[in-house]
């Protein structure tokens, strides 16, 4: 990728989408742009790994391993999000691995010593990412509070609705439409429960209106509905 193009692509998200040419020719974001090929790891059991991530195209999962070998997914995340030491401290990530998921993923990576230098130049730039880390650190939240406060539908209505608050969907002739990038394991990893369980489930919601589950998409007819069900739970 040329650097011009890479440059369109780091000023397509909004952390970045406030600098000057000249801002970008003095920080030299684009030395930090990396790509990674599908099914590969951009870290693997990372213990002593001080870089933070920002995702320009594609999907990363994180995760672990288990004590018997097994991955164990915590997020899928995709383009705009970040990860890696998203809290600016060093060597905390645990044995956590991040993975290139379904295609090639581009990436702008810095060092934490050369990200903070960074939001020292630019106070600007350090609000909108303090901004952003709260955002995460609440969906986090939200999500374990999930996961240990309610049954298996329940979880799932709420990973639905998370996942319309946090993607960019469009408004359809079959009401709001998000790009699905999830499987039924993926989504089953993400609430703990079973593929076939989840495949059960998705299907009872969509006997109900609440969905239209298809390969490339997953569409909400009308969003109210699931809305509803949040909020009395």
């Amino acid at each position: 990728m040329q650097a011009d193009d890479k440059t369109i692509l780091i000023r397509n998200y909004n952390l970045w989408s406030n600098l000057s040419d000249d801002d970008y020719d003095e920080l030299n974001i684009v030395h930090n742009f990396i790509e990674t090929a599908k099914d590969d790891y951009v870290y693997f059991e990372a213990f002593h790994h001080n870089k933070l991530y920002f995702i320009k195209e594609g999907y990363i999962r994180i995760g672990f391993i288990n004590d018997m070998g097994i991955e164990v997914i915590r997020e899928i995340i995709q383009k705009g999000e970040i990860f890696g030491q998203i809290t600016l401290e060093k060597n905390n990530l645990n044995g956590e691995f991040a993975k290139a998921y379904k295609s090639d993923v581009s990436l702008c990576a810095f060092t934490i010593d050369d990200f903070q230098k960074l939001l020292h130049k630019k106070p600007e730039l350090a609000l909108k990412f303090s901004r952003q880390i709260g955002n995460k650190l609440r969906v986090i939240e939200n999500r374990l509070v999930n996961l240990l406060n309610n049954d298996v539908k329940t979880r799932l209505q709420h990973f639905l609705w998370q996942l319309i608050q946090t993607n960019h969907g469009i408004q359809t002739k079959e009401g709001f439409c998000i790009a699905n990038y999830l499987t039924h394991e993926d989504i089953a990893h993400l609430i703990g429960s079973s593929r076939q369980t989840v495949t059960t489930l998705l299907n009872e919601l969509a006997s109900e209106g609440i969905l239209i589950y298809k390969r490339q998409e997953i569409s909400f007819p009308d969003v109210n509905k699931l809305q509803k069900r949040i909020s009395v739970i």
